[in-house]
C-alpha cells in the first residue's frame, strides 16, 4: 500500500531552517495536488501548505512569509522550504494529498525549534 515518506525534520535553533521533503513509497504513483501538514504537541493535525500539479500555491497564514511549498514532477517530490523557523513551529510535519486522503498518511518527520 502507497504511502508518503517525509524527511529532512530536525532540531533546529529559532531563526534557523530546514527543508522538508516528500515523495511516495512507490515511484509508480504519481503526486497530485499536495500539502504539508503538521501535528504540533497535544494538538491535532492541521493543514500548512499546498501546490497543486501546475504550481499554484497556498499556505497558512502564520507561515506564508516563511515558509515556500514546492515540487520537482520529474523527481515525483514535494518540498517545503521553511525559514525563520520559530517554537510554535515544532511538530511532527507530513504531507499528503491535498485534500488529504487517509491512506496515505506516513510516518511524518520531527521539526524541533529550541534554544
Amino acid at each position: 500500500q502507497v504511502q508518503m515518506v517525509e524527511s529532512g525534520g530536525d532540531l533546529v535553533h529559532p531563526g534557523g531552517s530546514l527543508r522538508l521533503s516528500c515523495t511516495a513509497s512507490e515511484s509508480s504513483f504519481t503526486l497530485g495536488d499536495m500539502g504539508w501538514y503538521r501535528q504540533a504537541p497535544g494538538k491535532e493535525r492541521a493543514f500548512v501548505a499546498a501546490i497543486t500539479t501546475i504550481g499554484t500555491r497556498t499556505a497558512l497564514d502564520a507561515v506564508k512569509d516563511r515558509f515556500t511549498i514546492s515540487r520537482d514532477n520529474a523527481r515525483n517530490t514535494i518540498y517545503l522550504q521553511m525559514n525563520d523557523l520559530r517554537p510554535e513551529d515544532t511538530g511532527v510535519y507530513y504531507c499528503n494529498a491535498f485534500p488529504s486522503i487517509s491512506r496515505l498518511w506516513g510516518r511524518g518527520t520531527q521539526v524541533l525549534v529550541s534554544s
